[in-house]
């Protein structure tokens, strides 16, 4: 990719907002649901309702807890471009490599973007990083850049 470059990421507190306005009403919701359905004598809608209640409730933990604020172990901190590969700091300390098959999905809105790859292993690995990760908008462009003429796909 590029000789060397590092960039810290910071907690994203304006997101976290977002996410939970959106996930805290929907796991509510959902419970709801389930609760009416299960009383009502309809179980399997219940047990549905009940999978959907945790479901959500769980991929909202997981990207307020380790996207937004980066507070789970395996949470990156710090991203570490280098010649054809990417080097993701964790919160434990622990450093990941992706050195093959690197790809880079931006999405539509441009607040956002994700990472796939393989580590020295050959286990595939992803990783999605957003806007308010980044101390400044400047980074963040300058990051989506790099990814883009770099991996292009």
């Amino acid at each position: 990719m590029t000789d060397k470059m590092q960039f810290d990421l910071v907690q994203d507190r304006k997101g976290m907002l977002w996410d939970l306005m959106l996930y805290v009403p929907t796991v509510v919701a959902l419970a709801s649901i389930a609760a009416s359905f299960w009383y009502g004598d309809d179980h399997n809608m219940g047990y549905l309702f009940f999978f959907l209640t945790c479901f959500f409730f769980i991929a909202g933990f997981n990207r307020i807890f380790k996207t937004r604020l980066m507070l789970l172990p395996s949470a990156p901190v710090t991203l570490k471009i280098g010649d054809q590969t990417l080097g993701l700091i964790q919160k434990n300390g622990e450093q990941v490599n992706l050195v093959k098959e690197l790809r880079y999905y931006a999405d539509y809105s441009g607040k956002s973007f994700g990472i796939t790859g393989l580590d020295g292993g050959g286990k595939r690995l992803q990783f999605v990083f957003h806007k308010g990760q980044f101390p400044t908008a400047e980074k963040f462009d300058s990051v989506q850049k790099i990814f883009k003429t770099q991996l292009g796909n």
